[in-house]
């Protein structure tokens, strides 16, 4: 038994962290996303949201100072007007956990997908915001 770790952090999801290396990249998808089968590895949080899920992992991951924007988001479709409210809460969690963080990165639906496939793995959560899909990118630990 360990102290001071979110109940949220599965001991599968806490060893996935650690095993992933500078530049590795895990999802956090909402429950829309097709996790099951874009996932190398899947790690599932039923009944959990994104923020809670951003906040307990941004306590021990670093996130990539080596690139300019190490957070993607799922850009909305060019139809939608309507910057989801989630993201706002989403700056929020990542500028209270003290970790470098300029802006997002909007990456368009499919190609989110293709970067999905890639991901070292995937969180899939019962998020229920639309667009509520991210991407952090693991940096290093100094």
């Amino acid at each position: 038994m360990l102290k001071n770790i979110p109940d949220i952090l599965s001991p599968d999801l806490f060893k996935i962290l650690d095993e992933m290396g500078h530049g590795d990249e895990i999802v956090i998808a909402d429950g829309n996303f097709p996790s099951a089968s874009i996932a190398q590895k899947l790690i599932r949080l039923d009944g959990h949201g994104v923020p809670k899920i951003l906040a307990a992992i941004l306590k021990f991951f670093p996130l990539d100072t080596f690139v300019e924007l190490p957070v993607a988001l799922m850009d909305i479709n060019s139809d939608e007007k309507v910057k989801p409210a989630i993201w706002d809460e989403y700056k929020t969690i990542i500028k209270s956990s003290k970790e470098p963080f300029k802006e997002f990165e909007f990456v368009e639906r499919f190609a989110f997908y293709e970067r999905a496939k890639k991901a070292f793995a995937v969180i899939a959560t019962s998020e229920s915001a639309l667009y509520a899909n991210i991407i952090l990118k693991k940096g290093v630990v100094v």
